[in-house]
């Protein structure tokens, strides 16, 4: 087996945070769930993480992604940092998602800051699950 198939072969590992003030974690431990039931090695670092706590976590765990859960409006800012530490870091490999409350106008904002996907609410956990995969191993 060659390294390609091997990474296909093996879990993706997936950080999934809570970043910013925000107390409501209920969607992130659906889609924690989810994942972790697809197969993915799932670490949910629980509310009120700081991006520099989430990138962290993200790079000590080997982590393919890191999806975060934003319902505070403070999507634009906290996507930011993070991209900006995922670079400064040189772990800008790691895949960034997210969902939450999210207005449609700044979902192309944040994936032209280099966010690779939104989901808003009411997105099937399949539906993550299958772009998730397609990303890890470059099939979308």
């Amino acid at each position: 087996m060659n390294v390609s198939e091997a990474a296909k072969n093996s879990p993706i590992r997936v950080v999934v945070a809570k970043p910013g003030l925000d107390g409501h974690d209920r969607g992130a431990k659906i889609v924690a769930r989810a994942l972790r039931d697809a197969g993915c090695e799932v670490i949910y670092t629980g509310l009120h993480q700081t991006p520099e706590q989430i990138v962290s976590t993200a790079i000590q765990e080997d982590a393919d992604a890191i999806g975060l859960s934003i319902l505070s409006g403070a999507h634009i800012s906290l996507f930011t940092r993070i991209i900006d530490l995922l670079k400064s870091e040189k772990a800008d490999d790691i895949i960034l998602f997210g969902g939450g409350i999210i207005p449609d106008a700044d979902i192309k904002t944040l994936k032209d800051l280099g966010v690779s996907e939104i989901f808003t609410p009411g997105a099937p956990t399949e539906e993550i699950v299958k772009w998730l995969r397609g990303a890890v191993h470059g099939s979308i």
